[in-house]
């Protein structure tokens, strides 16, 4: 299961992402990459993180440690932004936390090589989960200690938005023609042939049931979580004997013009630093 903390400090927002996630502090001391209940994309792109996170990682994936974090809202009172502090106000309980890299860089194909094997895995992973958000314009990985890791798997399984759907959806092709990695000749055949072996029906219901009830209770058309658990089982388990077979690398949509990392160019934005924020403010204000 899942490790549970609880926060402790919320430190300063990344705004990088849609869903207004955050880094905070925890009661263990770890720092972690927070994502909440109370986001406009709500709790279903928690529990595809927690359910591809965690496959990910039994796939032999580096995605960074995942857990359920605790979330008193009393946190947001002293937060001067309003939009964060409604965000806070809002997701009381339950939350997901990432575990935070510290000095990670966002992954740049000019600046770092993929050799066809790893980047089969990855195609052949956001193939299965049906990951629509690995694109060159958005790769949604970082380098950290010379390594590939793997995050932000909230855009992915888009047929749990529509259940009655969710066969049919499920057996679709996946277009991996702009993917992040599809200009290092991903070997996708060997990865399906090592991998898919591994997503077998004791594993997938294993990471579905690391996701915590509330975030499934009152799934229209199922009766109980475990019967919502089910379903992720059943499409995923379906998708993973063929996707491979399905999976098309052509020329991108769209032409790439592919821009050195802001780290070589010095057009990097480093995150707000709350103390150094409130130092200039004041600043200004003299």
């Amino acid at each position: 299961m899942l490790k549970e903390v609880t926060a402790t400090r919320y430190v300063t927002p990344l705004r990088e992402g849609g869903s207004l996630p955050g880094i905070v502090e925890a009661d263990d001391l770890g720092t972690y990459v927070m994502k909440f209940t109370g986001a406009g994309q709500g709790r279903k792109t928690l529990v595809a993180e927690v359910i591809c996170g965690r496959l990910g990682q039994r796939l032999g994936l580096r995605v960074p440690e995942l857990a359920v974090i605790a979330l008193d809202p009393v946190i947001g009172l002293s937060e001067p932004d309003q939009e964060v502090q409604e965000l806070l106000k809002a997701s009381g309980g339950l939350n997901l936390a990432m575990d935070f890299l510290p000095g990670s860089l966002g992954f740049d194909p000019l600046a770092y090589e993929v050799d066809p094997a790893e980047a089969g895995r990855v195609v052949w992973f956001d193939a299965l989960i049906n990951n629509v958000d690995r694109s060159w314009r958005n790769p949604n990985m970082l380098v950290w200690h010379g390594d590939l890791w793997l995050i932000d798997h909230g855009a992915t399984m888009i047929w749990h938005h529509n259940w009655k759907g969710a066969q049919a959806s499920a057996a679709k092709p996946y277009d991996a023609s702009d993917h992040a990695l599809a200009r290092f000749r991903p070997d996708v055949a060997a990865a399906a042939a090592a991998l898919a072996p591994l997503v077998t029906e004791d594993v997938l219901t294993a990471v579905a049931a690391e996701v915590p009830d509330e975030w499934l209770a009152g799934e229209p058309g199922f009766e109980t979580p475990d019967a919502v658990r089910r379903a992720y089982v059943e499409a995923l388990l379906a998708r993973a004997g063929s996707i491979h077979e399905r999976i098309t690398l052509n020329a991108p949509s769209t032409p790439r013009t592919p821009q050195p990392p802001g780290w070589l160019t010095g057009n990097g934005k480093p995150w707000p630093h709350p103390a150094r924020t409130q130092t200039t403010a004041k600043g200004d204000e003299q």
